[in-house]
Order: structure tokens, then sequence, then C-alpha cells
């Protein structure tokens, strides 16, 4: 069984410097859209963005595509990590959906089926589970090197991973509003493995 260890964490953004100390796993969260030119499209009219977020989180990504560093994205950050691999995004699947609600909420709304013989259905140990909707854009071409992990029904992406890495996994739903659910605390317990065996050979 896998139990949750206490592991260390500092928050990171624009208005701090760099860390300076070692970094054994990176989690992108949620956030404001991402700007469009970084995947080659042009903006929305009244979509937000932070491009000094953008531009510090890709910097974070790319270091730890270069060390191997466990990655965990979470929404917006599935979305990163699918744009610095040079995939691209829906920019609002809102009109595109038909089997899956438009409403936004922390709490569990529709399904994703995960498919086979990936990290995350190894992970979580089941081929669908339910998950919580908070965001407007997705994943449309695949990033180099990513495999699609889990799709709703609409066949929106709804996680990617990277198979030859020991932890890079992009989810598209919020498992941090999920605490009350052993599957999405199983993701967080995997990630906090992976994080300590990069600990353990990289002290």
């Amino acid at each position: 069984m896998l139990k949750l260890q206490k592991l260390s964490a500092s928050y990171v953004h624009p208005g701090l410097p760099p860390p300076t100390d070692s970094i054994h796993g990176i989690v992108i969260g949620g956030g404001d859209d991402i700007e469009p030119s970084h995947y080659g499209a042009l903006g929305d009219a009244g979509a937000e963005y932070d491009p000094e977020r953008d531009a510090m989180e890709m910097r974070m990504i790319e270091l730890g595509l270069k060390y191997n560093i466990p990655m965990l994205g979470i929404c917006r950050g599935a979305q990163l990590i699918n744009v610095v691999h040079g995939g691209n995004l829906h920019q609002d699947i809102r009109p595109l959906r038909q089997k899956t609600p438009n409403k936004n909420t922390i709490f569990p709304i529709k399904e994703a089926f995960l498919e086979p013989l990936t990290r995350l259905r190894e992970t979580l140990q089941k081929d669908q589970v339910r998950i919580n909707s908070l965001h407007n854009q997705a994943v449309n071409q695949l990033g180099k090197g990513l495999v699609i992990a889990a799709k709703d029904a609409d066949g929106f992406v709804q996680a990617i991973e990277c198979p030859h890495r020991d932890f890079l996994v992009g989810v598209q739903w919020h498992p941090e509003y999920m605490p009350y659910s052993k599957t999405q605390r199983r993701l967080f317990a995997v990630f906090g493995a992976a994080i300590r065996r990069f600990r353990n050979e990289h002290p």
C-alpha cells in the first residue's frame, strides 16, 4: 500500500527569485489561459493571460525535462507541458462539447476514460474515474514524445504522459479538490514516491 509522506514544498511565482534549493519534484498548477503565441495561435478577445507566469513555468518545465525531475501538471499545467513539447491547444472547447457539461465545478461531474498500458492507468488502477471540470481549453495536437493517457466522452484529452520518463503526467482535472477520493490521493502518492526516488538518486 502506498502511504502519503510529508515532503517539503516551496511556492514559486514571477515575483520571487528563482529557487536555490535542490528541486526533486515540480507541480505546475491551474490558472489563466496560456498565451496563444506560445503555440502559434492568436489570442481571443476577453481571455486573461499572464505572460510572466507563462515564461517562468515554461523555464521550470524545461528544467524538469533536462534533469528528468518528476513532474505533475494540473489543468493549465498539463496544457503547458504539452505546449513546451511542441503541441497546441483548443482555445475554447465549450462550443464543441456534446456529451459533457460546460459547467465548471470542483465536484466530480464527468468521466475520464483511461487508456490501457499507460502509467496513469497503472497508477489509478481503474479503467475510468470520476473527475471535476474547470477548464475551457484542452490539448489539441499532442506534443512530441507524449501520449494520451485519458479522454472524456467527447474525446477531449483529459491526461497526457511521457512513457520514457520516471514520472511526467499531466491531468486536465483538479485532483487537489478531491482529497476525499482514494483514487485521486493515489495519484499524489505515486508522484510522491517518484520524488523520493529522485531525491535518493540525486541527494
